[in-house]
């Protein structure tokens, strides 16, 4: 096409929609100009217009940089003749002095900040120098030098513009401490608002960048650490014909083509436990799960879990192995294993405190649970004020004064294990006590980060077990195990001795950056549905 743009592009008719605005009944370019819209986006677009009148394209194809704006800054040497770079950012900071200009451009490495004095600059980049907002992305070029007060600054010689920005960011209020460290405060009128519009939350936030880059560091570091323990990475289905491997309410959708129900699956478990039994003996899977649960500060319906599996290995060498990948990922991420985390000193320093289930209980709650009888039990958690205890079953009464008492009294990372057989059935039972399981929970900053076990691997057990979550299903317990005929089938061809883990990868990272809720460690967490 050629032309005027503004002419070329009809209105959108979306009426079926149901979601009709102004920006809905104009052609675009029209919404932009409209006086219904506020005074920053329609001078935006103002300038936009009037740089297509010079010819100059406000969505540049590409720039070649020779830095990023960390390497540029580096490159000063201290000579009076600095180093020419190109260099390109997202410009966070800009003053007009008149004859001269100076701007804080930004990109994922840092800052760096550029000097344009006009009369060395072309007629054109004068020009586009009066059309640049905060916002845009461009592209410098020019020498270092240093100013006045210290600063290493690029003199500009040539500007670019590669990206206009045609609404503006919400950039908050920037502190320098007397280390020099730089303090931003959100410009977000709400703590939502970041989350639904995580685009702009990173722009202009770069301790959230920081986030999700060590998020990034954390799932490599152990990724290389499984791989050269000789663990081999797989992926397994996400839809599932049968959902199983953890209490929890599947997300259910239809295949149209086979015509049959499938669910997301709520966990990893069952199938990477059949590649043990084709005789991969140490897999892993980092991976999405989905439960169709409540919204928390540590749940999200959508979240990432590890989960590995390891032939002729209990749930004791599952303990030291989870230990030693915690600790190193911290110290090699972090640089520590004392963290700072809701007002506590977290120490990963191993070996952690290991504490029985029922111990556990016994000691924050001040009740014998493996003997009391289940009106006791349920008595004690009304009387805490725990309304959902009633006529609840033992299993979720047990779990249930767990979380009340227990959880929030463990702060340094706790082994707590044993649990009863009846809330884990996929663990084998502890050898010399059948009425427990070899299984083990990492209850560390008050929250489960680990759940492992002796992994079961007798067939006819299992199927046992799974017929009595079929009762409990039957009976009302929506979050119980289904039967899952071919997993049990392929526990008939042979399962050899295995130790199974499972650690929340979101709540890791939660405890290694300081998050106390899961949405900060997530890029797009689910959220009440509302405006955009």
């Amino acid at each position: 096409m050629t032309g005027d743009r503004g002419t070329e592009r009809p209105a959108i008719d979306i009426a079926e929609s149901g979601q009709i605005g102004l920006r809905d009944r104009l052609p675009i370019e029209e919404w932009y100009a409209s006086e219904e819209r506020p005074k920053p986006i329609r001078d935006r677009w103002s300038k936009l217009l009037r740089l297509r009148e010079l010819g100059v394209e406000p969505y540049a194809y590409s720039w070649e940089s020779t830095h990023d704006l960390a390497s540029g800054l580096a490159a000063w040497s201290g000579d009076a003749d600095g180093p020419t770079v190109r260099v390109a950012g997202r410009i966070e900071a800009l003053r007009d002095m008149g004859k001269s200009s100076f701007l804080h451009l930004g990109d994922r490495t840092g800052r760096l900040q550029a000097y344009f004095r006009r009369q060395d600059l072309p007629e054109l980049d004068v020009e586009l120098l009066d059309l640049v907002d905060l916002g845009d992305w461009i592209g410098i070029e020019g020498p270092l030098f240093e100013t006045r007060t210290g600063e290493v600054t690029v003199r500009v010689e040539h500007l670019t513009m590669l990206s206009k920005s045609l609404r503006p960011l919400p950039f908050g209020k920037v502190e320098v401490g007397e280390s020099g460290e730089r303090v931003v405060h959100s410009g977000f009128a709400d703590t939502e608002s970041r989350y639904r519009q995580r685009y702009a939350d990173l722009a202009v936030n770069p301790d959230v960048r920081q986030v999700f880059a060590t998020r990034a560091r954390v799932i490599s570091a152990i990724r290389r650490r499984l791989d050269e323990a000789g663990f081999v990475e797989v992926e397994t289905p996400i839809l599932q014909p049968l959902y199983g491997g953890a209490f929890a309410r599947p997300f259910t959708t239809h295949h149209n083509a086979l015509d049959r129900t499938l669910f997301l699956r709520i966990a990893d478990e069952l199938y990477l436990k059949r590649l043990i039994v084709g005789s991969l003996d140490r897999v892993y899977e980092i991976g999405k799960n989905f439960r169709n649960e409540g919204i928390d500060r540590t749940h999200n319906p959508e979240f990432t879990m590890l989960e590995l599996y390891q032939a002729f290995a209990d749930y004791e060498t599952m303990m030291e192995l989870t230990e030693r990948l915690v600790s190193e990922t911290a110290l090699e991420v972090v640089g520590s294993l004392e963290l700072e985390w809701d007002g506590h000193t977290v120490d990963l320093t191993p070996p952690w405190t290991r504490i029985a289930f029922f111990d556990s209980i016994e000691r924050h709650a001040g009740i014998d649970a493996r003997s009391a009888s289940t009106k006791e039990l349920e008595a004690l958690l009304l009387q805490a004020g725990r309304d959902d205890a009633a006529q609840q079953g033992r299993t979720k009464l047990l779990d249930a004064m767990f979380s009340e008492w227990v959880e929030p009294e463990l702060v340094d990372p706790t082994i707590v294990f044993d649990y009863p057989i009846e809330m884990s059935p996929l663990a084998k039972p502890k050898r010399g006590d059948p009425e427990l399981a070899e299984r083990f929970e990492v209850i560390v900053a008050g929250t489960e980060l680990v759940n492992a076990f002796s992994e079961l691997n007798d067939p006819v057990d299992q199927w046992n077990r799974f017929a009595e979550q079929a009762r409990a299903r039957a009976a009302g317990d929506a979050e119980a195990q289904g039967l899952d005929h071919d997993y049990v089938q392929a526990l008939e061809y042979g399962l050899p001795p295995t130790g199974g883990m499972g650690m929340g990868i979101d709540r890791l990272v939660m405890l290694l950056t300081g998050r106390t809720t899961i949405r900060e460690v997530i890029l797009y967490p689910v959220l009440r549905e509302g405006d955009g």
